[in-house]
């Protein structure tokens, strides 16, 4: 009576071993890979994050846009009745209008109007302005620049919601 059961268990172990092995580089490769995909996941998530947190200020500073818009007419309208009183002396009427005129004013600059800054003699800027008609030139170095204003422009923050109507020198 031989035992032959020992040989047999060595050259088992020894055959599972090298599958383990593969198992485990295989696991390995499978746990990289998603970490890898995680890392990507979690990246791309915080630029999610940032663009619509960058998009929301955005909204809140142009969300009024239409509102203000639409007032501008007025303020126009406010401009000239100004110029025309200012032009007639001994109206009763010029300090209220003055005072509602700069009450409105006061409104819409806290609300982020501002003038578009421009001035007679600029150089023209196509991003900037927005040329109504361009006359010849009085002399040289007036060419490209602006000759008149006829319209304000106007920003809202640091959007142009009109563009300033300019005539430009040829």
């Amino acid at each position: 009576m031989t035992k032959k059961s020992v040989p047999k268990k060595v050259t088992k172990k020894k055959e599972t071993k090298p599958k383990v092995e593969v198992k485990l580089k295989e696991l390995n490769l499978a746990l990289k890979e998603e970490k890898d995909k995680y890392l990507r996941l979690f990246a791309e998530f915080e630029n999610y994050k940032k663009r619509t947190s960058k998009e929301r200020i955005e909204l809140y500073k142009t969300a009024n846009k239409e509102v203000i818009t639409s007032l501008i007419p007025i303020l126009d309208d406010f401009n000239r009745a100004n110029q025309q009183i200012n032009k007639e002396s001994g109206s009763v009427d010029k300090e209220g209008i003055n005072l509602i005129y700069n009450k409105f004013h006061e409104v819409l600059k806290n609300n982020g109007l501002s003038q578009t800054k421009v001035k007679i003699g600029d150089e023209f800027d196509a991003e900037l302005h927005e040329a109504i008609t361009q006359i010849p030139a009085p002399s040289e170095e007036e060419k490209g620049k602006i000759i008149d204003i006829v319209e304000i422009g106007y920003q809202l923050g640091d959007r142009i919601i009109r563009y300033p109507k300019v005539i430009v020198g040829q």
